[in-house]
């Protein structure tokens, strides 16, 4: 069975009743919609906090949710309206610490140092990305979702979503780039000393 098959059992179970299947729906989504609200420069508890917003709202709003689309699409468009509503309201202080990722297997205790190592370098670039790239990035990266589904989400057409995610991936790239060959140039003017 698809996700989205699963998800819309769970919610037709809800929806006849069943208030403890939605906790199905929170567990399976919780982690990618709090990397998506760090990932789009709310703190640490900013995200917790519009995470829990969404999930009331999305059960308040259950009924009206259209089984054509996928229930995460669903669910990011409200946590994105709620992130661009409170920030009208207020600043977000940028998350200091990224999402820790899941690790297969038992690293050494140096590959442990170079993977976060790589996930701080890869949450700054992030941060100084325009928010335009950066929640196209997230959506369709971190949380799998299709071109389509970002158009939903976002409200943008297929085309600016397909145009985004190309320049955003082009931005980081260059991004992730600039600083390695900075370093590098030092070190060799260093060396000519």
């Amino acid at each position: 069975m698809t996700d989205k098959v699963n998800d819309e059992i769970i919610i037709g179970k809800v929806l006849e009743g069943d208030r403890e299947a939605f906790a199905a729906l929170v567990d399976k989504y919780k982690s990618g919609l709090y990397i998506l609200l760090l990932g789009m420069g709310a703190s640490h508890q900013d995200a917790q906090d519009l995470a829990q917003e969404t999930f009331i709202n999305a059960y308040r709003k259950l009924s009206g949710h259209n089984s054509q689309s996928s229930f995460a699409a669903w669910l990011y468009t409200i946590a994105v309206n709620r992130f661009r509503d409170v920030k009208r309201r207020k600043t977000f202080s940028v998350a200091s610490n990224p999402p820790n990722a899941q690790i297969d297997g038992t690293p050494t205790p140096e590959e442990m140092y170079m993977r976060k190592e790589s996930e701080l370098e890869l949450h700054n670039l992030l941060s100084r990305l325009p928010g335009r790239y950066r929640i196209v990035l997230l959506l369709h990266y971190t949380n799998d979702l299709s071109y389509e589904e970002i158009s939903a989400v976002t409200g943008m057409s297929l085309h600016q979503v397909k145009n985004r995610l190309y320049r955003a991936r082009q931005k980081l790239r260059k991004l992730w780039l600039q600083p390695k060959e900075a370093s590098h140039e030092k070190s060799a003017l260093h060396e000519l000393r």
